[in-house]
């Protein structure tokens, strides 16, 4: 939480932690605005780093995974994610989610991306990570989780996200992110020919 005074072009009156749990806090500030005027902000801090992964099998397919999803009353389907504690590092949560999840295991990981999730109303952050070479195991969901699998071709995952059809941000971001950077050749060969078929 904020102290009260100077950040950036921003003063902070007061500052008082209004809710938390062990997952999220919401922060409300009373300031002044840039240009002068009073104000009010409330920020959303996250107890954990987003954590997503792009695994992809021998040949080009992906896992997703489907569950209701409360937030927004929608079923939505996608890439392995979840939450990894701040202090950890961000590789050690990515293969436990995807071995959580899915039950896969992968030989090889490359750090894809790390973005700012909403970073206009929270402090979340994210890092997500492609992986190959899987090698299965059995799934260890939260007992609270109800979830579904599907595997589809790399190239139907960059279609469902263009049409609207999958709309989680994360997964959105991993699937456009890793076809571009598979096309402009950023991506190590065996993960970079899997995502753009043959011939790539």
């Amino acid at each position: 939480m904020y102290k009260p005074g100077k950040l950036g072009p921003w003063m902070i009156r007061s500052s008082e932690r209004a809710y938390s749990n062990p997952w999220i806090s919401v922060d409300h500030h009373d300031v002044t605005h840039p240009d002068g005027s009073p104000g009010l902000y409330g920020v959303v801090r996250y107890a954990n780093i987003a954590i997503g992964v792009l695994p992809v099998f021998e040949d080009g397919t992906v896992p997703l995974v489907g569950q209701h999803r409360f937030p927004s009353d929608t079923y939505s389907w996608e890439l392995p994610e979840g939450g990894g504690p701040l202090a950890q590092d961000p590789l050690l949560s990515a293969q436990w989610e995807l071995a959580e999840e899915t039950g896969y295991r992968a030989r090889h990981w490359h750090e894809l991306i790390g973005f700012d999730v909403s970073n206009s109303v929270s402090d979340e952050r994210s890092i997500c990570f492609l992986a190959w070479d899987l090698e299965p195991g059995e799934a260890m969901p939260d007992p609270s989780e109800q979830l579904d699998h599907r595997r589809v071709p790399f190239s139907d995952l960059l279609t469902l996200c263009l049409n609207g059809e999958i709309r989680d941000s994360l997964t959105l971001i991993m699937a456009l992110t890793a076809d571009a950077r598979a096309r402009r050749g950023e991506l190590p060969d065996p993960v970079r020919e899997r995502l753009l078929g043959s011939g790539a």
